[in-house]
């Protein structure tokens, strides 16, 4: 009874303490499916928003632009078929009149406006509006994003982007939901865009009236009891926050907010009464434990006296309690020591395990971070491939009047690869991988060829017959194309370039000097960091990302060299002086005879681009060769065994096996027979071109591929 007594005030608190414990967290659950409402909400803005994007853009198409409708017409056409979820685009006039419709040719009479009043709220507004879901003729559900375009006359248009609901399906079943949740996402009309639970039978329908009243309670946001349509009560958070006054639900079963609690409750009382019957079982062998107690008392005194450890002996009894604490005490002073050698021991430890954890994430990161920059390199490369391509066949057809036009998109094209290439050498030179192929190497003739390659920059030079370095070209022409793109791009119009060498000193020195903004002191203290560029308020040609100095730097650096800048200050100019170790000139060579004229190959093209296989093709064959295409690697085996090519391109990342999988399928397909491989990527690290030549490919090069590129890949050997 004593013990059942002392333990009631502890189990009366241990409730009080569950049921506080549970009202917290059924508050803390609403809190996150609230939390959860809002953030379905924000991304449902930014897919309308991605949409609403992708309008504006096309409505800066030339042909919109010209008036001329039948051309715009395929222009939307080409948009739509690259977007999965676009049933069509539809072009209005300022009376919402419908002028085109890609789900029709061009001059079928377009069928009426569905939802005609948020095409009026785009004309009253002229912002961009997203009206609400409905379905076509065909029963098929959609809604609509709705962008004005006024033209360069001041004509004034409608953009309609006809999208489906899977976009917004897609969006929730990404969503990290709770258990048993079911969450929807609403148009301005409250109606169902997108639902986690009996999409199809859904779209369109109206919200429940107890949803409704619950957002008539609460206002914009709020979390309550409501009833779905199929008849479950659910404790529902919802939002209206968004932009486009869309709604974003998410609900829960409200016995799974209650379930936890009284699970707990039930666990406690269960733990009280094993607790009680331990307690009184304990109790009736007390007496039987004092003699064991005594006993144990005696041990400890022997054990003292031989240095073995002491075992505890409580007690309820006053004078065997204190006769234990002297024990103790006597004890405490001999392992005193041991315990502070224990505590320095584990401290130690704990030190080198949170050391090794550290170094472990450090890892992890950096290899994170490199495979985003091989991702980045490649998705940036791909699309410039076909560009590339198609400039190059331009050049092949000499068609005078696109002259200055193929010239702007050629420095471009030029500029956006400089800058995919600038991001991964600032990673290989943060990470330590960045690695020159030195030689004897005439300096002269690098500076001179790289001054000669500006077409569009007043440089002049003043350069000697020859400077011998130590040196790899390839990088020491980026530190030139770096160092004369900076003059460019910050209002250089006077750029000069002297090149000497200092035999007294075994130096060679380059100077590059331009007459351009010039630079502060603060700026000239972090010019070589990554990342850092002039103020944008000062005057500049292009853009850039502020590497291209510090990879001047680092290249310098490797071969064995430095770099410094300077500047009388602001609209003073900048001067730039590179260091190098002066080598001795090589033993002349004989040159060797002349390559013989490219002959006429079957080549086979694998891209699962259209656009950058079609221009290839295209290209090659204005080359001399024959040529056959695929899109995928069964497409391809199905080519090769039809007809063995003599030459075959293939890109790496394909739909159904990688590049290096269908390389060594050719090579077991020929059998022995000569075919040269020729891999054909936006991946352009180190490592990836290894792997190239690892999985059997003659040769690797990296997007996008120009003329010389396939004029080597298609060499004979």
């Amino acid at each position: 009874m004593l013990t059942a007594i002392g333990l009631l005030p502890l189990a009366l608190l241990g409730a009080w303490s569950i049921h506080n414990a549970s009202e917290y967290q059924q508050r803390e659950q609403k809190r996150l499916m609230l939390d959860l409402a809002r953030a379905l909400s924000s991304a449902a803005d930014a897919e309308l928003d991605s949409a609403v994007a992708i309008l504006t853009g096309l409505g800066r198409a030339p042909e919109l632009q010209d008036g001329d409708l039948r051309a715009f017409h395929e222009v939307a056409r080409a948009l739509v078929r690259t977007q999965p979820e676009w049933l069509g685009v539809i072009l209005t006039d300022q009376a919402g009149k419908p002028l085109l419709r890609t789900m029709t040719e061009f001059g079928v009479p377009p069928a009426p406006i569905a939802d005609p009043d948020s095409l009026r709220e785009a004309l009253t507004t002229r912002q961009p509006v997203v009206g609400r879901i409905a379905r076509g003729q065909r029963g098929q559900p959609a809604f609509p994003v709705r962008v004005p375009v006024i033209t360069a006359s001041g004509k004034l248009y409608i953009l309609t982007a006809v999208i489906r609901p899977d976009r917004m399906v897609r969006l929730l079943d990404r969503q990290q939901a709770l258990g048993g949740a079911v969450t929807a996402i609403r148009d301005s009309s409250q109606a169902v865009v997108a639902r986690s639970r009996n999409q199809d039978g859904s779209v369109g329908g109206p919200p429940s009236d107890s949803l409704i009243e619950l957002m008539a309670q609460h206002g914009a946001e709020g979390v309550g009891s409501a009833r779905t349509t199929e008849g479950r009560d659910m404790v529902t958070a919802y939002t209206t926050l968004s932009h486009f006054n869309w709604l974003a639900v998410v609900g829960r079963p409200a016995e799974q907010l209650t379930a936890a609690s009284m699970q707990g409750l039930g666990m406690y009382g269960a733990g009280i009464a094993v607790s009680l019957l331990v307690a009184m079982a304990l109790a009736s062998l007390l007496a039987a434990r004092l003699v064991d107690t005594i006993r144990a008392l005696q041990q400890n005194a022997a054990a003292l006296g031989s240095g073995a450890a002491l075992t505890p002996s409580p007690s309820s009894i006053t004078e065997v309690e204190q006769i234990s604490r002297a024990l103790a005490l006597a004890d405490a002073q001999r392992n005193t020591r041991e315990h502070e050698r224990k505590l320095l021991l584990d401290s130690l430890n704990q030190a080198l395990t949170s050391h090794q954890a550290a170094l472990a994430d450090a890892r992890q990161a950096g290899r994170a971070k490199d495979e985003f920059l091989a991702v980045l390199g490649h998705e940036l490369r791909n699309p410039l491939s076909p560009i590339v391509t198609s400039l190059d066949l331009l050049d092949l057809r000499n068609d005078t009047a696109s002259r200055r036009e193929r010239g702007v998109m050629r420095r471009q094209v030029n500029h956006l690869r400089r800058l995919v290439d600038d991001l991964l050498d600032v990673s290989r030179i943060i990470s330590g991988k960045l690695q020159i192929d030195v030689r004897p190497l005439n300096l002269a003739d690098v500076v001179r060829h790289a001054v000669a390659a500006v077409a569009d920059q007043p440089v002049s030079s003043s350069l000697p017959q020859s400077v011998w370095v130590q040196g790899d070209d390839s990088r020491l022409t980026q530190v030139m194309n770096n160092l004369l793109s900076n003059a460019a791009r910050f209002g250089s119009t006077a750029t000069h370039v002297t090149l000497t060498a200092d035999a007294a000193e075994g130096i060679a020195r380059l100077v590059v000097s331009d007459d351009g903004i010039g630079m502060n002191t603060e700026l000239l203290a972090r010019v070589f960091e990554p990342f850092q560029q002039a103020p944008q308020s000062l005057a500049r040609r292009t853009g850039g990302l502020g590497l291209g100095l510090a990879i001047v730097r680092k290249i310098v650096e490797l071969h064995g060299g430095q770099v410094t800048a300077s500047s009388a200050g602001l609209g003073e100019g900048s001067r730039f002086e590179v260091v190098l170790p002066l080598a001795a000139a090589p033993e002349a060579v004989a040159p060797g005879g002349t390559d013989a004229a490219q002959a006429a190959l079957h080549v086979l093209l694998v891209d699962d681009n259209v656009d950058a296989a079609n221009a290839g093709a295209e290209l090659l064959t204005l080359m001399g060769h024959t040529v056959r295409t695929a899109h995928s690697g069964a497409a391809a085996l199905a080519a090769v065994r039809e007809h063995m090519p003599q030459v075959a391109i293939l890109d790496i990342g394909l739909p159904d096996m990688d590049g290096y999988a269908l390389a060594g399928a050719i090579r077991a397909e020929a059998g022995g027979r000569a075919v040269r491989l020729v891999a054909l990527t936006g991946y352009g690290q180190k490592e990836d071109v290894e792997r190239a030549y690892a999985a059997s490919f003659d040769l690797h090069l990296t997007k996008p591929a120009s003329l010389e590129d396939l004029q080597l890949a298609t060499a004979t050997v």
